[in-house]
């Protein structure tokens, strides 16, 4: 696992008091809030939390050190977070409740959402492919207890077809992307920025996005042991996350150039990512309870869950400052 500590930056105050939303916010720790204090273990996917702190200027003035691990996707990063050998991380809702279910010491405190229409089925430009029912009999990936496992079989009900109708390949990411534009696959259902790069790199279309499917729902989820001694940075983390989206909901542009230079993904497929996902913080309130609590019935029938879930057992709401900024 590869750690990274976190850099300083130049100040961005200036855009920070400019962002939308951070007003509203109350005001992050001071560095002196604690002295000599440990680091704060963070998990990072690929082009995540990282970059967004420190595209925004987030990261300016940490009262604690971060040590950054970074992991190509949700699973390897739970699976080390569930080990204590991280104290926080992102990831999706899906994949955070089916670890969750296995019985992880984890529970999830903040939350973002991302516009439905940042997740897709996706088949390749020269593809006969032009809707759903297409690709009965054909081979579909996606990966298995998350949105696009999700995204597929939330697809095939509406759609009135059943899960035989299609094979489906339990791919990751990278695995996925090869398959698909080999030909092995005859459609993938992935999330952005793969989706942008796919449409905009490869001529990829879409034939089936979220819209009405998925709730689209990622978490800032910690370790039992984090949420007993690190209750303080855990919640100038989530400060940070949300103080960072109120800036790149505003700064889309400035944001994608920085990011793609960390993630080294092209900078065009990276910018149309971040205005499809029109990702903001919300609430892990009533409503959000509820819709989750649906998408973890919903998981039950599909198959991504053993047993019903009752999703506040999976959360921790006491943490102050969780409603969007």
């Amino acid at each position: 696992m590869n750690t990274h500590r976190a850099s300083p930056r130049p100040t961005r105050r200036g855009l920070l008091i400019a962002s939308a939303g951070l007003l509203a916010a109350p005001a992050i720790a001071p560095a002196n809030a604690w002295a000599a204090a440990p680091a704060l273990r963070v998990g990072n996917q690929k082009g995540g939390l990282r970059s967004l702190l420190e595209a925004s200027g987030v990261a300016e003035g940490l009262p604690y050190p971060i040590e950054w691990s970074e992991f190509p996707a949700a699973a390897p990063l739970l699976e080390a977070l569930s080990a204590d050998a991280l104290d926080v991380g992102t990831m999706g809702d899906l994949a955070f409740l089916t670890v969750f279910q296995a019985g992880a010491p984890l529970r999830a405190y903040a939350a973002t959402r991302a516009d439905p229409r940042s997740q897709a089925i996706l088949v390749r430009g020269d593809s006969p492919f032009r809707s759903l029912a297409d690709l009965r009999g054909k081979r579909i990936a996606g990966n298995r207890g998350g949105w696009g496992h999700f995204l597929i079989r939330a697809a095939l009900k509406q759609a009135g077809m059943a899960p035989s109708d299609i094979d489906l390949a339990y791919l990751g990411p990278a695995d996925a992307a090869l398959a698909f534009r080999s030909g092995a696959v005859d459609a993938w259902a992935i999330w952005e920025p793969y989706v942008s790069i796919e449409v905009q790199h490869f001529g990829a279309r879409v034939v089936q996005d979220g819209t009405g499917l998925t709730p689209t729902i990622s978490f800032l989820a910690a370790h039992q042991n984090a949420l007993r001694d690190r209750r303080e940075a855990l919640a100038d983390l989530m400060r940070r996350q949300r103080a960072g989206w109120a800036w790149a909901a505003q700064h889309i542009p400035e944001y994608a150039a920085t990011n793609a230079r960390l993630t080294r993904l092209p900078e065009a497929a990276v910018r149309r990512a971040f205005a499809v996902q029109r990702t903001r913080a919300i609430p892990l309130d009533a409503a959000a309870v509820a819709e989750l609590q649906e998408a973890a019935d919903r998981s039950l029938e599909f198959g991504l869950l053993r047993e019903r879930l009752e999703v506040m057992q999976a959360l921790d709401t006491s943490f102050p400052l969780d409603a969007a900024g």
